[in-house]
């Protein structure tokens, strides 16, 4: 299982929306976090969340059982590690 912490700031809102729109992610509060979770690999485009590049490279405030396969200008890639 993948596991993506984002701190909860209206900047990481538009990340955590699409978010909840995947089927296959689980989006949960935890404590001042958004827990972003999935069975599989956790796959975030950039350019649908609308995320400026500065608010993007600092989105992510932690992860568990994941690796960081991608994160570039274009998503952000986690796989189970």
């Amino acid at each position: 299982m993948t596991c993506l912490y984002v701190l909860d700031v209206p900047e990481n809102t538009p990340l955590v929306e699409l978010s909840r729109e995947q089927d296959d992610l689980k989006v949960r509060p935890v404590g001042p976090y958004w827990e972003i979770t999935s069975d599989g690999p956790i796959v975030i485009d950039r350019r649908a969340t609308g995320m400026r590049h500065a608010v993007w490279y600092s989105c992510v405030a932690g992860i568990t059982r994941s690796r960081i396969a991608q994160w570039d200008k274009n998503a952000l890639r986690l796989e189970e590690s």
